[in-house]
């Protein structure tokens, strides 16, 4: 259904959403009576209450006023193509609230009526939700969740790092990385110093060799820092615990690096299916990692953003500005997409290792006094609306045009 082309609705709806249940209030157009009633969430109930609605309204358009963009709920009623949904910001509805209600009372039927006052008075501030493809969407939630994976990684990976250093921390040195399998089965068939000392030669050149480590030079080294290694400690009390620990979170952890593995191959074989994908797998640093992850942030919808400046601000990385008097403080975006400002810093930390111009900027950046993390912010801005332009033209990024531009206009970063 072309919303754009929609009126007027034959009623509005407000929810209050909650995880076993929704508090409703309907307004039928033209009335000032409102509704109220109690939603289970079960999808045989939400389903019988949008054909009663269908039935009711004979399949008219009924604009639905809810505190999220996505979930188990906008997912049930997004199959319904009478039904409008239109987002409104949690922040928002509370801001409303408190405005009218100073006791800061809350209470569940009250928040969907004055959803549905939000839908009926500020319409024009609200955007109806257009779900983009399925390929789309299945990758937006793909790349999401295994950032989500890799912070676990990163979690399990520090505690197993801080375990050992209790009563086994020659084994951090041996290893460089913790978040590989060569090192989950070395702790694995070797969870203590005296295991260790206690294998073969044979039998510990074996294990190097079948988890590819081809030079005998290598191997004979760290057999010899095995060998000559000393105990940290010889106290049961110490060493049990952290052993049984460490044994444990490397079980987590192989779990998590299978996982990852599942991930990219999925994410592999869908990214390149979507049309853009060529765009962002030729940025600079962009990688089989962070490609699929600038593709998802973008989206397919080229109408969502006007100008590179709204990607900016939804995305967190423009700076904000607050005034007042003779008083001017800038920070940085507090509310936004968190997953969508980390992807676009790292993908600038890594863009500076393979572009030239970028790493100029960040140079520049940091010789003006900023943070490392400011200067990737500024990095960011620039990035996106390069990127904005050619992903609106269809265009790849080309970075002898960018630097071409940047002489004709005589930047500084090129004196």
């Amino acid at each position: 259904m072309n919303v754009s082309s929609l009126t007027e609705y034959a009623a509005f709806v407000g929810i209050d959403w909650a995880d076993r249940k929704h508090d409703i209030c309907l307004q039928v157009a033209g009335s000032d009576q409102r509704e109220f009633s109690v939603l289970p969430h079960r999808p045989e109930r939400i389903a019988q209450w949008a054909q009663v609605l269908r039935q009711r309204f004979e399949g008219r358009p009924i604009a639905v006023c809810l505190e999220l963009s996505k979930g188990p709920l906008i997912y049930a009623l997004q199959q319904y193509d009478f039904l409008v949904l239109f987002a409104v910001n949690p922040t928002t509805l509370a801001k409303y609230r408190q405005a009218f209600c100073l006791s800061y009372a809350k209470d569940d039927p009250t928040d969907a009526e004055l959803a549905l006052e939000l839908l009926m008075t500020h319409r024009d501030k609200l955007t109806a939700l257009h779900p983009q493809s399925a390929a789309m969407r299945a990758l937006q939630r793909l790349v999401e969740q295994r950032r989500s994976l890799v912070a676990d990684k990163v979690r399990l990976t520090n505690r197993l790092t801080d375990a050992l250093k209790q009563y086994f921390p020659q084994v951090l040195e041996w290893f460089k990385d913790k978040d590989t399998m060569v090192f989950c089965d070395f702790l694995t068939r070797w969870p203590t110093l005296k295991h260790a000392q206690r294998a073969r030669k044979a039998r510990l050149t074996a294990f190097f060799q079948e988890h590819n480590v081809r030079y005998p030079r290598i191997i004979e080294q760290r057999i010899q820092a095995i060998l000559s290694a000393t105990t940290l400690t010889a106290d049961s009390g110490v060493i049990r615990p952290n052993q049984l620990l460490a044994e444990v979170l490397v079980e987590q952890l192989r779990c998590v690096l299978q996982a990852l593995e599942r991930f990219d191959h999925e994410i592999a074989q869908l990214a390149p299916t979507l049309p853009d994908y060529a765009l962002f797998s030729a940025l600079p640093g962009a990688g089989p990692a962070l490609a699929p992850r600038l593709l998802a942030a973008f989206g397919e919808q080229r109408e969502r953003y006007t100008s590179a400046a709204d990607m900016q601000k939804y995305t967190g990385i423009a700076p904000v500005t607050e005034r007042s008097g003779n008083k001017c403080w800038v920070h940085w975006r507090l509310h936004c997409p968190k997953f969508l400002r980390q992807t676009f810093v790292e993908w600038a930390a890594q863009s500076i290792l393979h572009s030239y111009w970028a790493r100029l900027f960040y140079e520049q950046q940091r010789a003006q006094g900023s943070a490392h993390q400011a200067a990737l912010r500024a990095l960011a801005v620039k990035w996106i609306r390069i990127v904005s332009r050619c992903w609106k033209n269809r265009t790849p990024s080309d970075e002898a045009t960018d630097l071409t531009a940047l002489k004709h206009r005589d930047s500084p970063l090129l004196r």
